[in-house]
């Protein structure tokens, strides 16, 4: 007979992806986790485990979202998401193209803009295919609200969307370029891979050094990354292209501590957005996911 430790271990990267794409950090996801699992182990006879768990992840999220909105007001500088190493399988199924976009950093910053029910909506429509009666049942609510909850979503996330067209492997032949041209201090190299209207952002949350407001404008970008290239704290720093939220990334390695993520977000052959964090409570959790 299956125990419930086992139950819940089987669901776990599925509800690890839920929590995930609804809070925008890991560390908060696992902690859902943990509050879930003394939830399910409490509780009494389940008929569907499935459907109970990503119920009771679902409304832990909510709640949270609530307390994490104040706080991200008061946040210094560009608040990002927490990255995440991806492979393995850890955050549930990547098998769609819908899957994988709901993860990405271009995605879960436009999430950013919904409420809390309009985000819980998109994610359980978007990334698990659930049915607008089942989002209804999950939110206790009627099901045409469900509806209008995903159709709100979909209009502000949509509306200001890029869709990554690279392919993964020509996504990662632009980024090893990127991080080449970056360290040789190739500045046309860097702007022929950049597009015009390029945006830079990034997340130090007060704690790592990190431009406080957006750069934009191809030159502009790339005379950020060769000049951070060339910084003297630069000098010791080595750097690897990985599988960041279903994107190739680049990660930066000041001797054994990871100290920046840089990931990129693509239209067609250019780099259209840059997105660095360096807050060292944002990659912890990456870091020790990597060792």
């Amino acid at each position: 007979m299956t125990t419930r430790l086992e139950e819940f271990t089987a669901a776990r990267p599925r509800l690890l992806g839920l929590a995930y794409r609804l809070l925008g950090e890991a560390s908060e996801a696992e902690d859902v986790l943990q509050d879930a699992y003394l939830r399910w182990e409490r509780s009494v006879e389940v008929a569907v485990p499935e459907a109970w768990l990503t119920k009771v992840v679902t409304n832990l999220c909510l709640n949270r979202l609530t307390s994490a909105r104040a706080r991200r007001e008061s946040y210094v500088g560009e608040w990002l998401p927490e990255p995440v190493v991806t492979g393995g399988g850890a955050l549930g199924p990547l098998e769609t193209a819908e899957q994988r976009d709901s993860l990405s950093f271009g995605v879960l910053v436009l999430l950013e803009r919904l409420t809390p029910p309009e985000r819980a909506a998109f994610v359980l429509r978007e990334a698990f295919g659930h049915s607008h009666r089942e989002i209804a049942e999950i939110l206790e609510i009627g099901e045409a609200r469900a509806r209008q909850l995903y159709r709100r979503a979909r209009e502000h996330v949509d509306e200001p969307r890029r869709r990554f067209t690279a392919t993964p492997q020509r996504a990662r032949e632009i980024v090893e370029r990127f991080v080449a041209a970056a360290g040789d201090g190739d500045l046309a190299g860097l702007e022929r891979l950049l597009a015009e209207d390029v945006v830079s952002w990034a997340d130090g949350g007060g704690k790592a050094a990190a431009a406080r407001n957006p750069v934009t404008g191809r030159v502009k970008v790339a005379r950020l990354f060769v000049g951070l290239a060339r910084h003297p704290r630069a000098a010791g720093a080595r750097f690897a292209v990985a599988w960041v939220n279903e994107q190739p990334a680049v990660l930066a390695w000041d001797g054994p501590a990871l100290s920046a993520v840089i990931v990129p977000e693509f239209d067609g052959d250019r780099v259209v957005a840059l997105r660095t964090v360096t807050n060292p409570d944002k990659l912890a959790y990456a870091a020790a996911h990597l060792s």
